[in-house]
C-alpha cells in the first residue's frame, strides 16, 4: 500500500483532493430531492425487498441500489452517509480522468484533465446525490480507457477486463448502451482473432440480454414520463449548457459564454491533435464520445425519447480528458498567441467551474427543492395535522424528513391544523418564485392563520383551530399553487 501510495503524483493527490473537498465538505447543505427520498425508501428495505421493488420504482438497473444498500448498512440512510458513496465514485472518477488524459496527451493533458473533471459543476452535483449517475460517469471513464487499452494492445486480459466494466456500466444506467454499444461495433471490426471478440463482446451481449427484461417492465411503468414535459428541442438546446455549468448557477449566461469559448479551443486542440498525430487515441475517443451524444438523441427523435443531461453523463469525464488533451496541445503549440489562448482557455474551465461550484452551494435558488427547510418550518405539532404539499410528488421526501406522515385515505379527518406546503416550480435557467397567496386560503370554518413562512424556495402557512374539527379531503384538494396536492396525515 506504501508503495503504491508513493507512486501517486502529488499534482494528481493534490487535485483529487481539492475534487474530493469539493464533493464531501458540502455533503448536506442541499435537502435531499424528491429521487433522493426514493431512494432512501428503497434503501430502508431488505436486500430481497429492494430488489423486488426496482422494476416498479425505478427506471434503471439495479447494480447502483445494490452498492447503496451495503454501503448504507455501515454508514446509515442520513444525508452524508447515503451520499457519500457518490462523493467517493466522484473523485475516484478525477483519477480515471487523469490516467485517461495521461493516455492521450501526456503528463500536462493528464493534469489538465483531472483538474476540469474536479471542477466540473455536473460532475460535482451528481457526486453529491443518492442516485445511480456517479457510478455511471466512473465506469463511463474506465471503459473508455480499457477500450483504448484494447485498441492499443489487443490482449485478452485486457478485452475481459473492458467487458467487465462495461456489463457493470449497462448494469447501473440504459444509457450506458449508447457508450458500449458504439465501443463493442469498433472492437469487433478492430480486433485481430474471433478469440478477442468472443471475450470482449460475448459478455456484453449477455448482460444486455439479462437486462432486457428488467428495461422492458420499467418501460411500461411510465417512471420517465415526465422528460416528455419539455419539449425534445428544449432538452437538446440544454445539454451543452448544463454539461458545461450545471443546472443553474449565478451568472450562468455569463459562465456558459465564456465556458463554451474555452470549449471550442479545446475542439480546436483536438482537432490539431487528430491532424499532426491520426493514429493517436483523440481520434477513436472522440468519435466515440460524439455518438454516445448524437445516438440518444436520433433515438429521441425516433421515438424512444429518455434524453435529458443526467442520462449523458457518461459523457462529462470523456469530455473532461478529451479537452485536457485538446487545451495541453494549444498550450504548447509553437504558434503565435495559440500557447496564450490554450493558458487562458485551461484558467476559464477550472476557475469557472469552481465560481458555478460555489455559487451553487451559496444560494438556495440553485439548489434541490428544499424539503428539509420546509419540514423544519412546519415545527411542532401537538396532535394528528394535515398537510396539503405541492408538488404533489413531495410525498417522498416528506416521508423522509417528518417520519410517520402518511396519505390521507379518508374523505375527511378531525384535525385542529391544516398546513399548507408549497415549493417552488423549476423552470428552464431558474427556479420560478413560491406560491405567496394573499389572503391565506381557509378550507374549513373555525381555521385562523397563525403562522407564515415565505423562504426563497417554499412557502408554509399554518392553520389552527382551537379544537379538532372535521376537514373534509376535498376542500384541500388543491395546493398553495392551484394545483392537485399530497394530502398527508402527520403526528408531529
Amino acid at each position: 500500500m506504501g508503495r503504491l501510495i508513493r507512486r501517486i503524483p502529488p499534482v494528481l493527490a493534490l487535485v483529487c483532493a481539492v475534487g474530493a473537498a469539493l464533493r464531501f465538505f458540502t455533503l448536506d447543505v442541499q435537502s435531499l430531492w424528491y429521487d433522493e427520498a426514493i431512494t432512501a425508501q428503497l434503501l430502508a428495505m431488505d436486500l430481497g425487498g429492494l430488489l423486488r421493488a426496482i422494476p416498479d420504482s425505478e427506471s434503471t438497473p439495479p447494480l447502483y441500489y445494490l452498492l447503496a444498500w451495503f454501503w448504507t448498512h455501515v454508514f446509515g440512510t442520513g444525508e452524508i452517509g447515503m451520499r457519500s458513496l457518490s462523493a467517493l465514485l466522484g473523485t475516484a472518477t478525477i483519477a480515471v480522468v487523469w490516467a485517461l488524459g495521461r493516455r492521450l496527451g501526456g503528463k500536462r493533458a493528464a493534469v489538465i484533465a483531472a483538474a476540469l473533471a474536479a471542477a466540473n459543476p455536473m460532475l460535482v452535483w451528481f457526486s453529491q446525490e443518492a442516485r445511480a449517475y456517479a457510478l455511471l460517469a466512473l465506469l463511463a471513464a474506465l471503459a473508455a480507457l480499457l477500450w483504448l487499452r484494447v485498441l492499443a494492445q489487443p490482449k485478452p486480459r485486457y478485452a475481459a477486463a473492458w467487458s467487465l466494466v462495461a456489463v457493470l456500466a449497462l448494469a447501473t444506467h440504459y444509457y450506458a448502451v449508447f457508450l458500449v454499444g458504439p465501443m463493442a461495433l469498433w472492437l469487433a471490426v478492430r480486433l485481430p482473432t474471433v478469440r478477442l471478440r468472443t471475450t470482449a463482446l460475448a459478455p456484453v451481449i449477455l448482460g444486455l440480454a439479462a437486462l432486457a427484461p428488467l428495461a422492458l417492465a420499467q418501460r411500461a411503468n411510465d417512471g420517465a414520463a415526465f422528460i416528455g414535459d419539455s419539449s425534445l428541442l428544449t432538452r437538446t438546446a440544454q445539454l451543452p449548457k448544463q454539461l458545461l455549468v450545471g443546472y443553474d448557477a449565478p451568472g450562468e449566461v455569463v459562465l456558459s459564454v465564456l465556458l463554451t469559448l474555452a470549449l471550442v479551443v479545446a475542439i480546436g486542440g483536438v482537432v490539431l491533435i487528430v491532424r499532426a498525430h491520426g493514429s493517436s487515441d483523440v481520434g477513436p475517443l472522440a468519435a466515440i464520445t460524439a455518438a454516445a451524444i448524437v445516438l440518444p438523441v436520433l433515438a429521441a427523435i425516433a421515438g424512444e425519447d429518455h434524453l435529458i443531461t443526467r442520462n449523458l453523463l457518461a459523457v462529462a469525464p470523456l469530455g473532461a480528458a478529451l479537452a485536457g488533451a485538446g487545451l495541453g496541445a494549444v498550450a504548447r503549440s509553437r504558434a503565435r498567441r495559440l500557447p496564450w489562448l490554450g493558458r487562458s482557455a485551461i484558467a476559464a474551465g477550472c476557475v469557472l467551474g469552481l465560481v458555478a461550484v460555489i455559487g451553487v452551494n451559496s444560494d438556495p435558488d440553485n439548489q434541490r427543492d428544499d424539503w428539509r427547510g420546509a419540514v423544519a418550518a412546519l415545527g411542532h405539532a401537538d396532535g394528528e395535522r394535515l398537510l396539503a404539499a405541492t408538488p404533489s410528488s413531495g410525498l417522498a421526501p416528506l416521508r423522509y424528513y417528518l417520519p410517520g406522515v402518511r396519505p390521507l385515505v379518508a374523505d375527511a379527518i378531525l384535525t385542529s391544523e391544516i398546513d399548507f406546503v408549497a415549493l417552488s416550480e423549476h423552470r428552464v435557467g431558474r427556479r420560478g418564485t413560491p406560491p405567496r397567496p394573499d389572503p391565506a386560503p381557509m378550507p374549513a370554518p373555525g381555521f385562523v392563520l397563525v403562522d407564515r413562512t415565505e423562504a426563497q424556495s417554499f412557502t408554509v402557512l399554518r392553520l389552527r383551530a382551537p379544537a379538532p374539527l372535521p376537514v373534509a379531503s376535498g376542500s384541500v384538494a388543491l395546493g398553495l399553487d392551484g394545483k392537485p396536492a399530497a394530502l398527508l396525515v402527520a403526528t408531529r
